[in-house]
């Protein structure tokens, strides 16, 4: 700690013994640094601020039916289109820019200068800032409303433009996917023409030839089904007597034992019937006749329409008799079914040439319905990119209406560029500032690098280092300087920096004065 007190007070006492030095060194510093300060030319912004937003009414309606041109991407546009070269150098041309040109390096410095000066500065997501910073107020306030104007004209002008070209090249691309739409349409229908038995229906049923393969396969097991129900009629008449006999020779149904047998027999059959089929079905009601004819020994000559046929009464050697209705009926069936079979045989044997015949077809194209899927789908393609565009067209017209016929992106000047009055560069009073703080600094750091490259010593502890023997050392006699001649000197140095910063405070109340910050 006593060491780090001793060498700062080093530094103080090199300090004061060096004030003149360090003075100087901080007026040089400030007076060339306040000249500087004070011959920086001043800096006059022009700024304008945009509003730009879709309209509140027409932009909801055309949601999702034009395309969106609104002002998310007006900022994007400006920046990318606005500063670009060919409308910097129009601008250019339009003020008095182009009276500092001497030649064609000026130009394309200036180009890119102006690219550079020129701020597009979003603030919110609608309103936004243009500025640009001269010397000359007058230059920065026309640079400013050059650009606005610009922006009025390219937007109204590079909106329409894209639409047209967007247009036109929808409209030669509608008209090569309607070539192609019409080639596929008729290469589709040639096919489809060409194996319309093979292929199925548009509304993506089986083919003609899936419905024969059904088909003979049904019929076959209808075929089989009466061919079955036809043996069953066999057996069941093959076990059914042609006639109803009496071993008396009375009349069917007499008093005698065999009449009783004949009785049981015909009871016993309706109730077999009876457990198959209902009490109307025919063979039930024909057997029911047959019970109650046996029961009261007379048997009926005649049925009504789909009874029992009419019964006969036979003579036989065994005694007389009575044609059996249950077998006259099983007759009538069988022929009926026979009839039925042969008709359904034709039927197979017509749907088996139909199938024969597409199947002869089907191996004459193999791979058809791989190539059929793969029309379709290019077909599918073709059509859907064709649907698109005929949208993407209306949206363009819808679009077009809006933009030209209706103002549907809103762009308002929320605050017109002003001829700037009082420079907003260079920031003189701080820079004044630093400059003081900047000479004070100076002068103090040359002190102590002058003290460092001082070879003299300033104390007998210094002496002693060396490792010399030192006898003993003289200081100043505080009474040798007079106290006045002390105060004169520190009056100076105290006059000294008071003065530099009388001068630091009368040019920060002149640049007040003058309404420069």
């Amino acid at each position: 700690m006593d060491g780090l007190r001793e060498i700062l007070t080093r530094k103080l006492q090199a300090i004061w013994d060096r004030r003149w030095i360090a003075i100087i060194a901080s007026w040089v510093v400030c007076a060339a640094g306040w000249s500087g300060v004070m011959m920086i030319p001043n800096q006059y912004e022009a700024s304008a601020r945009l509003y730009v937003d879709a309209d509140a009414v027409l932009t909801p309606l055309l949601k999702g039916v034009s395309l969106d041109t609104a002002g998310a991407g007006e900022l994007d546009v400006l920046q990318r289109t606005l500063l670009s070269r060919p409308n910097l150098e129009n601008l250019i041309s339009k003020t008095d820019l182009e009276l500092t040109l001497t030649g064609p390096t000026d130009k394309e410095r200036l180009v890119q200068k102006l690219a550079l000066d020129i701020h597009v500065i979003p603030q919110t997501r609608n309103l936004f800032t243009i500025s640009y910073r001269n010397e000359s107020p007058k230059l920065a306030l026309d640079v400013v409303q050059n650009i606005l104007t610009t922006f009025l004209e390219s937007r109204v002008g590079n909106n329409r433009s894209d639409l047209e070209n967007a247009q036109n090249f929808i409209s030669s691309q509608i008209d090569n996917y309607e070539r192609q739409l019409r080639d596929a349409e008729r290469k589709r229908a040639d096919f489809r023409t060409k194996y319309i038995d093979l292929l199925p229906s548009d509304g993506g049923g089986v083919s003609r030839y899936e419905t024969a393969q059904a088909q003979v396969r049904q019929l076959r097991g209808v075929l089989e089904d009466a061919r079955n129900r036809e043996a069953a009629l066999e057996r069941e008449l093959a076990s059914t007597p042609a006639l109803l006999q009496s071993d008396t020779g009375g009349a069917v149904g007499g008093g005698g034992g065999g009449g009783n047998r004949e009785l049981a027999e015909a009871e016993r059959h309706l109730a077999e019937l009876r457990l198959k089929y209902t009490d109307e079905y025919p063979d039930v009601v024909a057997q029911k006749r047959i019970v109650d004819g046996l029961r009261s020994g007379s048997l009926v000559s005649s049925a009504p329409q789909g009874a029992a046929p009419q019964q006969r009464i036979v003579q036989t050697p065994q005694g007389r008799g009575v044609s059996n209705p249950l077998y006259e009926q099983l007759k009538v069936r069988v022929v009926e079914n026979q009839a039925a079979i042969a008709s359904i045989e034709r039927q197979v044997g017509d749907a088996d040439r139909e199938r024969a015949r597409l199947e002869e077809i089907a191996r004459g194209a193999p791979g058809l319905a791989a190539e059929y899927a793969n029309i379709n789908r290019d077909y599918d393609v073709i059509r859907k990119n064709y649907d698109e565009l005929l949208a993407r067209r209306e949206q363009m017209r819808i679009a077009t209406a809006a933009d030209t016929e209706a103002n549907k992106v809103k762009v308002q000047i929320v605050d017109p560029p002003q001829r700037p009055r009082t420079p907003v560069a260079p920031k003189r009073i701080l820079l004044l500032s630093v400059v003081l703080a900047a000479g004070l600094i100076a002068g103090i750091v040359l002190v102590l690098m002058l003290d460092e490259v001082d070879t003299s010593f300033q104390s007998v502890d210094e002496l002693r280092v060396l490792g010399l023997p030192v006898v003993g050392g003289i200081s100043i006699i505080s009474v040798a300087v007079p106290i006045w001649r002390r105060l004169v000197t520190a009056g100076s140095v105290l006059t000294a920096v008071l003065l530099l910063c009388a001068i630091y405070g009368g040019l920060v109340y002149r640049l007040v004065q003058a309404g420069v910050a």
